[in-house]
């Protein structure tokens, strides 16, 4: 079973951000990575291995919602989280390793790119047969579970 605890003090920073992001509008993961990637003028874009969990996360937790067109917006808990101060020192840590853990990570890009799909944006097409090269391998070891 995953370790909550855990994933609010090692993804505390990207946490917080998200909250910041989706506060007066919501938006989905994609634009939620675009935002970050924007505001570091390119430098740096988080991984949707890092933000779609946290994103599940979250909304199991009660701080944001998710609309049924996959747009996350604040929920009151999520408000008073982001209006809530902490303290960096509590929030670091290491990621665990395991096959959940790489089952999450390609849960977390399957999603992002089905983001880019309902956006109809154009990078998914020009990888759709590595796409299909994957989904091909992960079938096979599907059957092999």
């Amino acid at each position: 079973m995953f370790n909550f605890d855990w994933a609010k003090r090692t993804h505390k920073g990207l946490r917080r951000w998200i909250l910041y992001i989706v506060r007066d509008n919501p938006k989905s993961g994609a634009e939620i990575m675009d935002v970050m990637e924007a505001n570091l003028q390119g430098w740096w874009r988080p991984s949707p291995g890092s933000v779609y969990p946290l994103l599940k996360r979250m909304v199991e937790e009660g701080v944001l919602s998710r609309s049924a067109d996959d747009k996350y917006s604040l929920t009151q808990s999520g408000r008073e989280e982001v209006d809530h101060p902490w303290p960096l020192s509590e929030h670091l840590g290491q990621a665990p390793r395991s096959v959940e853990g790489a089952v999450e990570v390609i849960a977390s890009y399957t999603s992002y790119l089905e983001d880019l799909s309902r956006s109809n944006d154009p990078k998914l097409a020009d990888a759709s047969k590595e796409i299909r090269e994957i989904a091909a391998r992960l079938s096979k070891l599907g059957e092999r579970a």
